[in-house]
């Protein structure tokens, strides 16, 4: 592809990404991602044969922006101690529930609106899903936790209830709530004694 369809096709994608978490997948069409891309219907349409492809490249795309932030500031945050990297994860997202604009779970928000009739969506948002539980399941592994796997599970829930908390709520305090819960789930830390 040559340098004016790739920057076009990343206007597209940044267009329809903003609109699609702002206002949902159902509510914006293609004309509207036509105009805030500033490209023609021809162009947005060589760039992504069809709607249900471009909502799979916006959740893609949101899967590498989100999971890329939570491991920056989890590395860049955390003490280092295993434990305190996993309660990282929760300040992140109480981090994030105060962002201007924050809507809740770009995921749960697709996957309510689309998952059942576009495959797309939804191998997207599973794929999501398992690739953050695999991301905790190796923060919670290092603590030494007897039972990862179970241990990750209940994160999980932790995880995807506060950002649904959070975004009804219009609070911050469901990751404080889920961080709570999740020091308790974790063996204590024994240099912190």
């Amino acid at each position: 592809m040559d340098a004016d369809n790739e920057a076009a096709r990343e206007r597209v994608l940044e267009a329809a990404g903003e609109l699609f978490y702002t206002h949902g997948i159902r509510a914006v069409g293609m004309d509207r991602i036509r105009d805030a891309a500033g490209v023609s219907l021809k162009r947005l349409y060589r760039c992504y044969a069809s709607k249900d492809e471009l909502v799979e490249a916006y959740l893609r795309d949101r899967d590498r922006r989100v999971r890329g932030a939570l491991a920056e500031y989890v590395a860049g945050e955390a003490t280092g101690r295993p434990r305190e990297r996993v309660l990282a994860v929760f300040d992140w997202l109480h981090w994030w529930f105060g962002e201007p604009g924050f809507r809740g779970c770009p995921f749960t928000n697709a996957f309510n609106e689309v998952g059942a009739e576009s495959a797309r969506a939804a191998a997207a948002v599973h794929d999501h899903q398992r690739a953050v539980g695999a991301y905790l399941r190796d923060l919670i592994a290092a603590t030494g936790t007897p039972d990862p796997d179970a241990v990750t599970n209940r994160f999980l829930v932790l995880y995807a209830g506060s950002l649904t908390c959070a975004a009804i709520s219009h609070s911050r305090a469901p990751a404080l709530y889920a961080r709570e819960t999740a020091a308790a789930l974790l063996p204590a830390d024994p240099r912190a004694a």
